[in-house]
């Protein structure tokens, strides 16, 4: 019997495949910088031609992107063709927010539930760090910082659930919200009560202590009821703005109504 020879791949193939691979696990993340060519040549040990030749490869199906000044970025393409025309949507119907926030209750309770279920020591020991660094913030009253590890917080859950699809699209949308696209969220943080409710809420602090206790359940019901409360205090304020504006318009029909009235009486 005459066996067919095995193909042996070309290096570049190979080192396309690893760095699509740690991008795919989140090792590599969306707008981190990779290495000078012939420092990140040394650290896999290969050679730079070979190595060229595959960030060519992962440049052309759009995982990296070239930057003018020089460097190569990982781009978060995963989810880019979904999240680009959204951004476009929000900055035009501010009112979509609260449809972002009913997504998010459902993916967070997904991130917190496996994460909680098959998050690592590592995992756990990075989600308290995250949670820290946040009551940190709120401690220093830094709207913009909190509401950055705020974000950093739900993305380490995220990673811990060790699901690779949640994990790219979570880092999509939360690459909204760190965007101020979603909703204006040095608004959201400076609104009076906001800051606590965000925060200080049992049920964040229920997240938390139930994802480094394993207790996935808990941990899942506590990320839903705490993104409901989000989306319920969102829309209370708009419906509260709705109705300021309604009366001002109505206050200034009024006043412009007696203007006319005056101007229309005799000896005017």
């Amino acid at each position: 019997m005459q066996y067919p020879k095995i193909k042996q791949e070309r290096l570049a193939v190979v080192i396309a495949r690893q760095l699509e691979r740690m991008i795919l696990e989140g090792v590599l993340a969306p707008g981190d910088r990779l290495p000078p060519e012939r420092e990140l040549a040394e650290e896999l040990e290969v050679s730079r031609p070979s190595l060229r030749e595959a960030l060519q490869k992962l440049e052309a199906s759009g995982l990296l992107e070239t930057r003018h000044g020089g460097g190569t970025y990982i781009r978060n393409a995963i989810v880019s063709a979904i999240t680009e025309p959204l951004a476009e949507i929000f900055q035009r119907h501010p009112e979509a927010a609260l449809d972002f926030l009913e997504l998010r209750g459902t993916l967070d309770g997904m991130s917190a539930y496996y994460a909680a279920l098959r998050g690592t020591e590592a995992d756990r020991a990075m989600i308290t760090q995250r949670y820290q660094a946040m009551e940190a913030a709120h401690d220093i009253d830094d709207p913009s910082e909190e509401a950055e590890r705020d974000a950093d917080f739900h993305m380490a859950l995220a990673e811990a659930s060790h699901n690779i699809m949640l994990l790219h699209v979570m880092r999509g949308l939360l690459s909204m919200l760190r965007k101020d696209v979603v909703f204006n969220r040095m608004q959201l943080y400076t609104c009076p009560g906001a800051r606590d409710m965000l925060l200080r809420s049992p049920k964040h602090r229920a997240i938390y202590e139930a994802v480094v206790a394993g207790d996935p359940d808990t941990a899942r019901d506590a990320a839903q009821h705490h993104m409901t409360h989000v989306h319920q205090f969102l829309r209370d304020r708009q419906l509260s703005e709705w109705r300021v504006d309604m009366s001002r318009r109505r206050l200034e029909r009024d006043r412009d109504a007696s203007k006319a009235e005056a101007t229309t009486k005799p000896g005017h």
